[in-house]
């Protein structure tokens, strides 16, 4: 599903105009990343969790040269699905 798939689903779901449902989605993303970019974790109830994860540099290589190098240290978005979620995937409900 793309973004404007997504925009569509709620404008049909909630009555709103395609410009309020793609502001409520544009914001929903915009609230998620703001609150991961400083640090703190999304959880949503019966979807799943948003959270950080560092990862440590490491030793690695340039596939070009084949030369050592250090990939820097960073931090990485995680998703966790909610059980929910897992057994609504592996029951194959679609609506």
């Amino acid at each position: 599903m793309l973004k404007t798939e997504l925009t569509e689903v709620v404008k049909g779901a909630t009555g709103l105009t395609s410009r309020q449902a793609n502001e409520v989605v544009a914001s929903f993303i915009e609230q998620v990343t703001n609150a991961l970019a400083r640090g703190e974790r999304v959880n949503l109830a019966g979807f799943g969790n948003f959270s950080i994860k560092h990862v440590n540099a490491r030793q690695g290589r340039n596939p070009r040269t084949g030369e050592p190098m250090t990939i820097a240290a960073r931090n990485t978005p995680v998703f966790k699905p909610a059980s929910v979620l897992k057994e609504a995937v592996a029951g194959g409900k679609h609506d």
